[in-house]
């Protein structure tokens, strides 16, 4: 009889054991509508689920294959999903306050920008994010600025020389605005209809990254980029906060480790992607400069304050960000 019981405490002592162990195994179930062959979803399962190592189970489906794109904040809002890299356009909804991230000549540069993200001024952002929607935001990796690309015999290097200019901007009012902003005469042009717009005069020019000005082949009629990064899009690598607070402390340590490994390799790609066809373009004939920023961003800056747009803008942020290593 004593035998019998010691066995089966035994048995007992190992199944628990067992499932412990298995509810130490934290999965994280994660989507985006990157497609899988792209370079940024090669970095996230090496330097963000390969970091993560015993202990995690990451699960990553992309090219909106699981969650249709911008529906991953209510999944994960729902259980239904633990991790997201979303746009800051996701949140303005539900937290209007975060409209201040996307706009124009925010950020002086890259550096800037990484100072901002890297820094405290935006910690009570965040925790705003977290009470309203119910994530917490792990990283911002770094995904590429937009430049103004044209066809002209002059340098653009002032929003006073944006006059006259018919600058394709996406459809939209907020984009519309972004480039009435910057001093130019907005066109709302299909991003597959840019092109021919170019060739034909019907255009002088338009907004986009290295990246998408290759992909479309628009160096190919431009004369000039003038490389003003009036928008640095940064995404945000998120958590569900369901997810986070069920983590133990190391668990949550290590996954911030990853975190900063993935966002650090995203920078990194995109940088020089972003300097490589730079210096491809120019070698091939297109004139690539840098414009009077300072001039740039005093003047959509003030635009911005005076209009709807700054509505939402938590008091005194915009020059908490712009003191940040001055």
């Amino acid at each position: 009889m004593r035998s019998t019981t010691s066995t089966l405490a035994l048995f007992m002592g190992l199944t628990l054991a067992g499932a412990a162990s298995a509810q130490d195994t934290v999965t994280l179930l994660y989507s985006d509508t990157v497609p899988a062959s792209d370079i940024r979803s090669e970095l996230l399962a090496s330097e963000f689920g390969g970091c993560l190592g015993d202990g995690f189970e990451f699960e990553p489906h992309h090219g909106a294959t699981l969650f249709e794109q911008g529906t991953e904040l209510t999944a994960m809002q729902r259980g239904n999903l633990d991790m997201g890299n979303l746009a800051i356009f996701d949140f303005y909804n539900q937290v209007p306050a975060t409209s201040v991230l996307g706009t124009p000549f925010l950020f002086r540069d890259y550096e800037h920008m990484r100072a901002v993200y890297d820094g405290d001024v935006l910690d009570a952002l965040e925790q705003e994010i977290e009470d309203a929607a119910g994530v917490k935001v792990l990283a911002w990796p770094y995904i590429g600025a937009r430049h103004i690309g044209y066809v002209g015999e002059e340098r653009i290097m002032t929003p006073e020389d944006l006059n006259g200019v018919q600058l394709r901007m996406p459809p939209g009012e907020g984009w519309q605005f972004v480039g009435e902003a910057m001093g130019a005469t907005p066109v709302p042009v299909p991003f597959t209809e840019v092109y021919t717009a170019l060739q034909t005069g019907q255009i002088d020019g338009q907004d986009n990254g290295f990246p998408a000005t290759r992909s479309m082949k628009f160096d190919e009629v431009l004369t000039h980029i003038g490389t003003t990064s009036h928008l640095m899009a940064s995404n945000l690598f998120t958590i569900s906060l369901e997810t986070w607070n069920g983590m133990t402390e190391d668990q949550q340590a290590k996954t911030l480790e990853c975190a900063d490994r993935f966002q650090d390799a995203v920078d990194a790609e995109t940088l020089s992607l972003e300097q490589s066809l730079s210096e491809d373009m120019a070698a091939n004939g297109v004139d690539v400069y840098m414009p009077d920023l300072a001039a740039f961003q005093e003047h959509v800056l003030a635009v911005y304050r005076d209009s709807k747009y700054s509505a939402d803008w938590p008091e005194g942020l915009v020059e908490q960000i712009q003191a940040v290593g001055n």
